[in-house]
């Protein structure tokens, strides 16, 4: 089949400008256009980039949007869509909602860690029980609905969240998948545990597809790709951590690569880009932070476009596109 996958992880406000600004890099740089993409997998953050790519927003004007940028005539979309003004979110104090009373199990999620015990991750099921936080993130992202339309999108957009009842992840969007309205499904791939409260699709409620993985790009293995592009800006450094941030973006460096491993396993290439110290600083601890955005989109956008100027690195991407 061929094609080029692009994956676009977890990683709150700070990590929807991190997206912003490596998109925009290999929009203008690199000459690629990633709404092209055969397939946009989306997680929590990314899957707001990946529905509004798929509704035919340039990565240039995303970048303009997130720093609240004049926009620019070819925007009308842009403006239609979601308006000039991004929601705003009090601060994320990741100790606050670790320490809130936890949910019990369910009967399914102990059937399922009794059953399949190799599937079975203690950490997604922890934050699965965590108790609701106190913010909607449905009504925060209201302005998503206008994105929706009528259906989802005609090229493949998957969506991945975890399903509550069970630590089990659900790829939206995606054959075989459980059926949502478009807007729902972003709304339960943002739900922060402790932060926001979980969303509620059918008879399920969901929470955080980052739970699970902060970039889920493994999804993609079923797939028969030439090339993926992995933008993941939860991942951090492989030197031990030295505090509860860090161990956090360790974590997510580590399930990073073992599913980027596991691409590589079934033949695609795969170019990787993810935050370096100059991301890191501009992004701080607070993954809420709006008021960062400026500076993480000229971060994300000088360090990417460092990281593609590589021989290697630019000799895939000019293979594929």
């Amino acid at each position: 089949m061929g094609g080029i996958g692009l994956v676009l992880g977890a990683g709150g406000v700070v990590g929807q400008a991190y997206h912003a600004g490596v998109l925009a890099m290999l929009e203008h740089d690199m000459g690629w256009d990633p709404r092209k993409a055969d397939v946009i997998v989306g997680t929590s953050a990314g899957s707001i980039t990946g529905a509004l790519l798929r509704a035919g927003v340039p990565a240039a004007e995303l970048a303009a949007w997130t720093v609240r940028a004049p926009l620019s005539a070819e925007s009308s979309l842009l403006r239609r869509l979601v308006g000039t003004d991004l929601p705003e979110f009090p601060p994320f104090h990741p100790l606050r909602a670790l320490t809130r009373r936890p949910d019990l199990p369910s009967w399914e999620m102990l059937l399922h860690a009794a059953l399949r015990p190799w599937e079975f991750r203690p950490r997604v099921a922890a934050l699965a029980l965590l108790a609701p936080g106190d913010h909607d993130i449905v009504e925060r992202l209201a302005m998503l609905r206008a994105v929706e339309g009528q259906s989802w999108p005609d090229r493949d957009l998957w969506i991945c969240a975890v399903r509550r009842r069970d630590g089990r992840r659900v790829v939206f969007g995606r054959a075989g998948s459980a059926d949502a309205p478009l807007h729902l499904a972003i709304a339960a791939s943002c739900a922060l545990p402790g932060y926001f409260s979980p969303v509620t699709i059918e008879d399920d409620t969901y929470i955080d597809g980052g739970s699970h993985s902060p970039t889920n790009a493994a999804v993609l293995r079923e797939r028969d790709l030439d090339l993926v592009v992995v933008v993941s800006p939860m991942s951090g450094p492989s030197g031990l951590p030295t505090d509860l941030y860090g161990a956090s973006r360790w974590h997510a460096g580590r399930l990073a690569r073992r599913e980027v491993n596991a691409l590589r396993s079934r033949g695609a290439d795969v170019v990787v880009f993810r935050p370096g110290p100059a991301e890191h600083e501009a992004m701080g601890n607070d993954l809420m932070a709006g008021e960062r955005v400026d500076e993480v989109v000229q971060q994300a956008f000088l360090g990417a476009g460092s990281y593609a100027a590589r021989p290697e690195v630019r000799d895939l991407l000019a293979a594929a596109w």
